[in-house]
């Protein structure tokens, strides 16, 4: 199976979603709430650093889970992107 190249749109969002996480990550580490999640610290690295952008959508429940966050919160902010792409073109 190949996999078609990510969209400008698709990398941005992944970042914005990775700052989301370092953001209501806070204080605790990287351990701490990929342990919390069930995934690995590196899979947490790649994914708030942008390295990641499109995660599987059980990791992103189970991040937002360990950081209590709220799916439509976080659809809201990532899905902003959109909005703002689609009012430009």
């Amino acid at each position: 199976m190949v996999r078609t190249p990510l969209t400008p749109w698709e990398r941005e969002r992944g970042e914005r979603f990775g700052a989301l996480l370092r953001e209501a990550r806070g204080a605790r580490s990287m351990v701490e709430v990929a342990a919390a999640a069930g995934i690995s610290a590196e899979t947490l690295r790649k994914i708030e650093t942008g390295r990641a952008p499109t995660p599987a959508f059980f990791t992103v429940t189970a991040l937002a889970y360990a950081l209590g966050l709220s799916l439509d919160d976080l659809a809201a902010a990532c899905g902003a992107l959109a909005d703002d792409e689609a009012l430009s073109a």
